[in-house]
């Protein structure tokens, strides 16, 4: 299957830029980076996809096997790098996307040069000494509820990721866009994000890296960017001051300055 047609690919921007990746989060599709893309067009050539099972993609190469781990994600990745013969790409991931990133760059170093996570979290469940903001029944119940009624648990915690009471149309995107994805797609993407544990993967990341966490945030609390901060060496972590989980959408403005000025110090 051509790759460019299954993950939906789109290029836009400056041809003869450095490469940007834009990817994005659980639930989602490239749509939600549309705040993000007119500061980067100018200068940057900016490449967006969708994950199999998500947005344009061609559902019928979805496979519960490949994407039962993040490694089925992250080889997407490298097929699109690899079908675009992209080099030292910067890649920007939204959340499980930013650990997507570390697993694709390890794959490929040749063609990721950059990272920039954007309220990452490389394991959502309490461990010892390690807060990532869930109990284990907090996932058992979460997972159980979106497996038991997709639709009812899209309206409910879409509003809670999102994280913006005064805005509750950011929350009705959100909810959208869960709820255009197929159910048994998103039923397997959510356990694969939600039960998975990346920390050991921070360790091996050698690229210039950006981390980005909001003051508040209930998905990835503020523990855990500073644990991905620390676990990467050299990285770079800036504190946005945003609520909530999507801040490509909640506060784009902010989110832009931070991943320009990166990209500027490359």
């Amino acid at each position: 299957m051509d790759i460019a047609s299954r993950n939906h690919v789109t290029v836009t921007g400056n041809a003869q830029g450095p490469t940007v990746v834009l990817a994005h989060g659980f639930g989602c599709d490239q749509n939600m980076w549309r705040l993000t893309v007119p500061a980067l067009v100018d200068d940057y050539r900016v490449v967006l996809f969708d994950y199999v099972g998500s947005g344009r993609s061609e559902a019928s190469a979805f496979s519960p096997e490949r994407y039962a781990s993040l490694d089925g994600y992250a080889r997407d990745v490298v097929e699109v790098c690899e079908a675009l013969d992209l080099r030292d790409a910067v890649f920007v991931g939204h959340s499980v996307s930013a650990m997507i990133g570390v697993l694709a760059a390890g794959m490929a170093p040749q063609r990721i040069g950059a990272l920039v996570m954007v309220a990452p979290s490389p394991r959502y469940i309490d461990d010892e000494g390690y807060r990532g903001g869930f109990s284990a029944e907090d996932i058992d119940e979460l997972l159980a509820s979106l497996e038991a009624n997709y639709l009812g648990w899209s309206a409910a915690m879409a509003p809670v990721i999102m994280g913006n009471a005064d805005r509750p149309e950011l929350g009705d995107e959100l909810k959208n866009s869960f709820c255009a994805t197929d159910p048994d797609m998103a039923r397997v993407f959510a356990r694969t994000t939600f039960l998975s544990d990346s920390r050991d993967d921070l360790k091996g990341v050698s690229v210039p890296t950006l981390v980005l966490e909001c003051t508040q945030d209930v998905i990835a609390p503020r523990e855990v960017g500073a644990f991905v901060h620390q676990a990467i060496p050299g990285s770079t972590l800036v504190t946005l001051d945003a609520t909530g989980h999507c801040p490509h959408l909640s506060a784009p403005e902010a989110t832009n300055q931070a991943i320009v000025d990166f990209l500027a110090s490359l």
